[in-house]
């Protein structure tokens, strides 16, 4: 497989033109600067494993399962191992399905989880793209045998594909909820502007999450969970649905304390947004970008239209959101419950205060990370970012 020389979003950098009906400033959160934020901190970005490099990184995650060893998944289709600490030298092949994966652009191995009971049963996920028989995400899961460190490449059992229109948008994150189904972040199919509005038409899986029960069995099936807001609809919406109206959430999380389901979804030429994914929401794409109309022949008043908790222009700060976490370690004491996220092209990072409603810029300041391709956590919750073309992880620590 050839290196990759773009990445995730460089069709986010296009000037594919889009129709606003009111000005992208307006319903923008903006940082309050009237008063000072006692628990506001200065933090540098440094370099967690400074002996290591990863070839374009895209997911950071941990196994649960009582060890120390971090994955991560380099978008080319391979993910490494290694143990958690700084002096570590090496990083093993977990997997390497290279030669399965259509990696590229906005393509590749995109999402690793760990099953829950992992521990006992071996079983991870992947969300990659392949272009055989055509162009489809595909949902795996693979197997590590027992005594095994490294996984079973015969082992895969595909879940769930489906086509994608074009090359672009993506989405890809996996995760586990704490209600042990499993959550898929997928694009609106790609191009520009949604031309098949994917993201509302919920009788397909594009501009989605997705929520299914995995089930932990050899057969490699799933189940819909039986709160999914379209089990059993006489309307042929797909039962898999859990939110949509999403043009192309990069990276979401869960936080550890309440369950918010945080997304970040990337904008079409004007704006950035964070949301709260709750079931059945509409995240307003293509009828909206952000907090602004975007398509002006549909109904931009919507009342079922759910606006995000935070939204920046894109300019200065940025163009393409990368999601990240809401901090739960402990050492960082004054980043705690505070949601920490970056965007790839500035390399900009933030953290949000949210107390239930909506969300504002905490004053906390960051060093920049160029290329942010996502955050990940360990198992003890504490914070790690990843530099994509760099190929290195960061740590935060408090100036």
């Amino acid at each position: 497989m050839k290196k990759i020389s773009t990445f995730i979003f460089v069709t986010a950098l296009s000037a594919f033109w889009g129709f606003s009906c009111e000005s992208a400033s307006d319903s923008i959160n903006k940082p309050d600067d009237s008063a000072p934020n006692p628990t506001a901190g200065e933090y540098q970005a440094v370099v967690a494993f400074p002996n290591l490099t990863f070839d374009d990184p895209v997911e950071l995650t941990h196994a649960s399962d009582g060890t120390s060893k971090l994955y991560v998944a380099e978008q080319r289709g391979v993910i490494r191992v290694f143990d958690n600490a700084t002096s570590t030298a090496q990083a093993n092949v977990f997997l390497d399905i290279d030669s399965k994966v259509d990696a590229g652009g906005e393509m590749g191995l995109l999402g690793l989880a760990f099953h829950p009971d992992f521990k006992n049963n071996g079983y991870f996920y992947v969300n990659y793209t392949r272009n055989t028989p055509t162009r489809q995400t595909v949902i795996a899961r693979f197997k590590v045998n027992s005594g095994a460190q490294t996984a079973d490449a015969g082992s895969e059992k595909i879940l769930l594909t489906f086509d994608q229109p074009y090359t672009n948008h993506n989405g890809g994150k996996l995760a586990f909820g704490a209600d042990g189904y499993l959550y898929i972040a997928t694009g609106d199919g790609g191009s520009g502007g949604d031309p098949q509005n994917n993201a509302q038409n919920r009788k397909n899986l594009l501009g989605k999450i997705l929520r299914i029960n995995v089930i932990a069995s050899e057969s490699g099936t799933y189940t819909i969970p039986g709160d999914n807001p379209y089990k059993g609809n006489s309307e042929g919406f797909r039962e898999e649905i859990y939110a949509y109206g999403l043009r192309n959430p990069w990276r979401f999380s869960f936080d550890h304390t309440n369950n918010n389901l945080w997304v970040a979804d990337v904008g079409q030429n004007e704006v950035e947004e964070i949301d709260i994914v709750t079931k059945g929401g509409n995240y307003g794409w293509k009828i909206k970008e952000g907090n602004r109309c975007f398509d002006a022949s549909a109904n931009c008043n919507q009342a079922n239209l759910i606006a995000p908790v935070w939204a920046y222009n894109q300019g200065t700060d940025g163009r393409s959101v990368t999601g990240g976490v809401v901090y739960r370690g402990t050492k960082l004491p004054d980043l705690a419950g505070k949601y920490v996220f970056g965007d790839y092209v500035s390399g900009k990072i933030w953290s949000l205060k949210y107390d239930g409603s909506k969300a504002t810029e905490s004053g906390d300041k960051f060093s920049n990370v160029s290329t942010v391709s996502a955050f990940g956590e360990d198992a003890a919750k504490e914070l790690y970012i990843l530099d994509y073309s760099a190929g290195k992880i960061y740590t935060l620590q408090k100036k």
